[in-house]
């Protein structure tokens, strides 16, 4: 069985990621994640649906596997050059607020070596805490922007490492400036450490 533990701080929301994988091992081992996530709208202390984005990177991963890569970075939602041709990422979405929410969502890791792991994850937050359950998915379809003539309308992004395996995690949410959680516009931006560990067969 593999065991993994990501120990690190990744700037997403209270209720992210998000994200969050790591290195993979039968002994402890893991990677530093830093990482930033934009909402829309921003989360204030009024319930209300939302979507984020979230880039992050691993770095000094550890893991007993060997070849597993060192580092790599994350992404979710966002705008993806392939090919020379752009698409979109499965927009991440949640609903709450500040004091709690609930997301959901595809991350995609793409680690130094080339490999992908493709996380399909939600995770439940209160307050400053943010608990994650995540499962890696066989791929997952961007979609074209603006395709051109001949051009592909979508992508499928495939797993290629660790396959099969299930993540946690716990999360604690650092907004840039809490008392943007009593404006209106809210916090548009966030961050949030923890640990997560993920097990496999």
């Amino acid at each position: 069985m593999r065991r993994l533990i990501l120990v690190g701080t990744v700037a997403a929301v209270a209720a992210m990621l998000m994200v969050a994988p790591s290195a993979f091992g039968q002994s402890a081992g893991g990677c530093q994640l830093q990482g930033t996530a934009s909402f829309s709208p921003g989360l204030n202390q009024n319930a209300q649906n939302f979507n984020y984005s979230f880039n992050g990177n691993l770095s000094s991963c550890q893991s007993s596997e060997a070849g597993a890569p060192a580092s790599g970075t994350v992404s979710a939602g966002n705008l993806v050059s392939i090919g020379g041709q752009v698409f979109q990422e499965p927009v991440a979405s949640g609903n709450g607020g500040c004091a709690s929410s609930t997301t959901s969502g595809f991350a995609t890791v793409t680690w130094a070596d080339g490999t992908k792991t493709v996380l399909q994850y939600s995770t439940s937050g209160a307050a400053a805490a943010v608990t994650l359950q995540a499962t890696v998915a066989p791929s997952v379809t961007l979609q074209a922007v603006n395709p051109g003539p001949g051009q592909p309308t979508s992508t499928t992004v495939t797993t290629t490492r660790y396959a099969g395996d299930t993540s946690t995690g716990l999360l604690a949410f650092e907004p840039p400036d809490p008392t943007a959680c009593n404006t209106p516009a809210g916090v548009a931006t966030a961050g949030i450490s923890g640990v997560v560990s993920l097990q496999g067969s």
